[in-house]
């Protein structure tokens, strides 16, 4: 029997994914719920949501270690069902990396190609192929308890790759990583992937590790995709109000909807909007939302027809390169405003200041929608078993 999704199939198809109507329960939990997804051949797709979203079982379902309760999963253009996991022209990086600790790193990266039989001048060829990928050829005889957390990775990731899969997926293989290691292997995991043209599907719930890296994220709640985009748009037109929270920072004002959705009213404010609302009825509850960037802060108090609150300076926080200055509004709801530090104001703690933004930076949501950011979006439960 060949392996799915190898030699064969049109280059068109090779590497692409599609599920269809993909449901996965585990007793009484929906883990993933009748989802429909296309991933395009050679594509970077970050599945990404909370605890319990469904991003790891929709992994584990596409490397073949859960079977769907209902739909069907095509790789490369060919049904998967009924295929086990090693038949699958898949690979998988966990986040333990999960290397043998009494073999070298060239014995790890050998490992899978010595269990397909191949000729052992073509096995020493791949492996220094794939260790010179991940530039980790001069630790070729070293075993994984003399290398650090990110050489480990590296050699995770070559072993994978060793066997030249049609998709790779990445289950949070860089989350036992230090800040500052992570943020640089998230630039050479996507130069590496570019490199080598493979479809990726990272899973993540690490909004930054997503935005940076991918073609495409699919933005995950309650084993539905909440938003499929490529990252500009997952961040400034976010979909739902779950998105906007979850993407990035945000200032969230709960009022009632009024003039169709392009305005909310709350205790002594109205925040006015003019981005398409979403789900805002008139006279029903609704959320503003503004992201801290768009915020600026001043002690002047600012001409009508901005967007303004004002409050007190509760603090001043160094970002790195920018600065962040936090307001306590008389209704001690916390503003967040996010200046570069070049050109930032000069305020002190303590002061009366103005928040201020405009229109276009504003997006409204319906009630319904404000029920989900202002609850916790997965169960204890559902956590424990979707992932």
């Amino acid at each position: 029997m060949s392996e799915v999704g190898g030699a064969g199939k049109d280059n068109d198809v090779v590497g692409s994914v599609d599920l269809t109507g993909v449901t996965k329960r585990f007793g009484t939990v929906t883990a993933v719920d009748a989802i429909d997804l296309h991933v395009f051949p050679g594509e970077f797709l970050s599945l990404l949501g909370p605890s319990g979203c469904g991003k790891t079982t929709t992994l584990r379902m596409l490397a073949g270690f859960e079977d769907p309760d209902e739909g069907q999963i095509k790789i490369s253009g060919t049904s998967v069902g009924g295929v086990p996991a090693h038949r699958r022209n898949v690979n998988t990086v966990f986040q333990n990396y999960a290397l043998f600790p009494h073999m070298t790193a060239a014995e790890n990266v050998a490992y899978g190609l010595r269990q397909k039989k191949v000729d052992r001048a073509e096995i020493g060829r791949r492996v220094g192929e794939a260790l010179e990928m991940v530039k980790m050829s001069k630790l070729a005889a070293r075993k994984p308890r003399e290398m650090s957390g990110g050489q480990q990775q590296r050699i995770a990731l070559a072993r994978a790759l060793v066997n030249r899969p049609s998709l790779l997926l990445l289950d949070e293989p860089l989350g036992a990583l230090d800040r500052k290691l992570r943020e640089e292997m998230q630039i050479e995991l996507k130069l590496l992937q570019s490199q080598v043209g493979i479809t990726f599907i990272f899973v993540t719930h690490d909004q930054d590790e997503a935005l940076s890296m991918s073609d495409r994220i699919a933005v995950m709640l309650d084993g539905r995709i909440e938003q499929l985009a490529d990252p500009d748009t997952v961040y400034d037109n976010p979909a739902s109000a779950f998105v906007a929270g979850f993407i990035g920072k945000q200032n969230f004002f709960e009022g009632t909807a009024r003039e169709g959705g392009s305005t909310v009213e709350g205790d002594g404010w109205t925040i006015r909007s003019s981005l398409e609302p979403v789900g805002a009825v008139d006279g029903r509850g609704a959320l503003a939302a503004v992201r801290p960037e768009a915020v600026k802060v001043a002690d002047a108090q600012p001409p009508e027809g901005e967007n303004a609150i004002s409050g007190e300076l509760a603090s001043i926080a160094h970002l790195g390169d920018v600065i962040q200055f936090v307001v306590l509004t008389p209704g001690r709801k916390e503003v967040i405003a996010r200046l570069p530090r070049l050109g930032a104001p000069r305020l002190q703690v303590g002061g009366r200041v103005w928040c201020t933004w405009d229109a276009g930076s504003t997006h409204v949501f319906g009630a319904e929608q404000a029920e989900i950011v202002l609850a916790d979006p997965a169960s204890d439960e559902a956590a424990a078993v979707a992932g």
